[in-house]
C-alpha cells in the first residue's frame, strides 16, 4: 500500500450535473493558453469529443456561457469564463491547506503500513 495522501476533489455541482471540477477547470486553462478547444483537447490528454461535450455541459450550467467559438476557428474563454475559472482556482488553493490539518494527519496515522 502507498503512503497516505489527502486527494481533494472540488465539484461545483448544478442539480445532478458537474458544472465545475479539476476537468473541467484544465480544461479551461487549455482553451485560455491555446485558443481551440482541439488542441486544448491534446494538451491535457482527451479526446476532441469529451472536450467538446464538457465545454458544452459547463456552457450549459452557468447562466452565461464560459467558452465561445471564435469566427474563423477556434474558441476562447468569456469574461465570465475567466471570472468563474479564477474563482474556482482561488477556492482550491484556499482548500488545499487542509492536508496540513491535524485530524487528516491522526487519520493517515491510523491506516495500515505499506
Amino acid at each position: 500500500m502507498a503512503a497516505a495522501r489527502l486527494k481533494l476533489k472540488i465539484q461545483i455541482m448544478a442539480g445532478d450535473e458537474i458544472a465545475l471540477g479539476p476537468g473541467k477547470a484544465a480544461l479551461l486553462e487549455a482553451i485560455a493558453a491555446t485558443g481551440s478547444i482541439s488542441a486544448a483537447a491534446r494538451a491535457t490528454g482527451m479526446s476532441y469529443r469529451r472536450a467538446w461535450l464538457l465545454v458544452d455541459t459547463c456552457n450549459r450550467c452557468f447562466a452565461e456561457p464560459l467558452v465561445e467559438t471564435v469566427r474563423g476557428g477556434g474558441a476562447c474563454l468569456t469574461a465570465q469564463g475567466h471570472a468563474l475559472l479564477s474563482a474556482y482556482q482561488a477556492l482550491v488553493a484556499r482548500i488545499a491547506p487542509a492536508a496540513d490539518d491535524p485530524d487528516y494527519a491522526r487519520i493517515a496515522a491510523a491506516l495500515r503500513s505499506p
